[in-house]
């Protein structure tokens, strides 16, 4: 069953991977201006982050299966809009429906995942997930940035609505429950305040904010990049593979013993360390090689954040409540996708530096985590 999940993390992340090399080129194709084209970007993130926290309280009231079905049908309909944009504010309201429908995915995945792990070795079991990740991230923009060059950016879109359509019967046919709750109430906020005081959540939460707004700068800026190189959108897709495939080696190597080794929180605080080395790279030098080199660097950055910032969620989190902690988890992500996209965009329109803003912002998440981490052990 866990191998279904793989299959559908997979899936979930290919959605989010695809677009990275043509999001930004099809808002400016549409007449959108920069920071336009950063509020596309970051549009689908904000509602997602809706979608993670309200998600969440369903994942744990009707079950990881239903929502995780009808997630996907929900994407698979509005993906079939963005062809259809006739100009940049179209697509972001494209965009807008976009986040909303995919933000039950990926908490009820992890949170099915969760209930099915736990002991010694959930450190690597999330390490597998983060494979499933990786594969997304090799693939994905690879898939995207050819497919865009060589017939057209709305066949990418096409290309992914029918492959979630395909997922969402394989869920449905089989994919078992593994938790309903029998408290059928209403959405409350006062459910999440345990999990938004718990400070092994705060810190992963905070974690994956940085590790996010990471992820939202590449999205918007590394296209730019590539462009300034006179290079096509097929480099942009290379480029974001490379750290897919730096992170895959970590996560299905028997280096994956770290994760169940070392402490989570001293893996998260050196992948964002590493995180930042590479902007720093990608802001100073614009050749292949060294962006190159960068991506090779934040694929190892990722490598050691991801599998550990769930496995703190996973340890910290009951399946009574574990929907809700991964959608406050994950929402975190979104918040961090619309942050680093939007700095970025503001940042390329008026300063020309996006990623230089970037890194500055990893030192930062770092300090805040290791603040963290001395009073989660002083609380705990």
């Amino acid at each position: 069953m866990n191998r279904i999940m793989y299959i559908i993390i997979i899936v979930a992340f290919l959605d989010t991977f695809i677009q990275l090399p043509i999001i930004t080129p099809y808002a400016i194709e549409l007449d959108a201006s920069y920071i336009l084209a950063g509020a596309i970007v970051a549009v689908y993130s904000f509602t997602n982050m809706i979608g993670n926290i309200i998600g969440g309280h369903w994942i744990d009231k009707f079950g990881r299966k239903k929502m995780l079905f009808t997630g996907m049908v929900a994407v698979s309909v509005v993906l079939f809009l963005y062809p259809l944009s006739q100009n940049g504010w179209q697509l972001f309201i494209a965009r807008f429906f976009h986040g909303l429908a995919g933000g039950v995915l990926i908490p009820a995945a992890f949170a099915y995942i969760g209930d099915h792990s736990g002991g010694e070795n959930r450190g690597k079991k999330m390490a597998f997930t983060g494979a499933g990740i990786g594969i997304a991230a090799i693939v994905g923009p690879a898939v995207g940035g050819v497919l865009a060059a060589r017939a057209s950016i709305e066949a990418v879109f096409l290309l992914v609505a029918v492959l979630f359509l395909i997922t969402s019967l394989i869920v449905l046919f089989f994919v078992k429950e593994s938790y309903v709750a029998t408290d059928r109430g209403k959405f409350n906020f006062k459910e999440f305040i345990p999990l938004i005081k718990h400070p092994m959540i705060i810190l992963s939460s905070v974690s994956a904010f940085g590790l996010m707004i990471s992820n939202g700068t590449l999205a918007f800026a590394l296209p730019l990049n590539v462009e300034l190189m006179k290079l096509s959108t097929e480099t942009t897709g290379m480029l974001l593979s490379t750290f897919g495939i730096m992170a895959l080696i970590v996560f299905l190597t028997p280096l994956n013993f770290i994760y169940d080794k070392f402490s989570p929180v001293h893996l998260i605080a050196t992948g964002l360390g590493l995180i930042g080395v590479g902007m720093i790279i990608l802001s100073v030098m614009a050749t292949f090689m060294s962006n190159f080199i960068a991506m090779v660097i934040y694929g190892l950055g990722f490598a050691f954040i991801f599998p550990s910032m769930n496995k703190i969620i996973a340890d910290a989190s009951t399946k009574v409540d574990r929907g809700k902690a991964y959608g406050v988890f994950y929402a975190f992500f979104s918040l961090g996708v619309v942050a680093g996209s939007s700095v970025s965009g503001v940042f390329a329109e008026t300063a020309g530096l996006p990623f230089l803003a970037c890194a500055i912002i990893m030192f930062i998440v770092i300090a805040i985590i290791i603040i963290l981490n001395r009073k989660a052990k002083v609380t705990l």
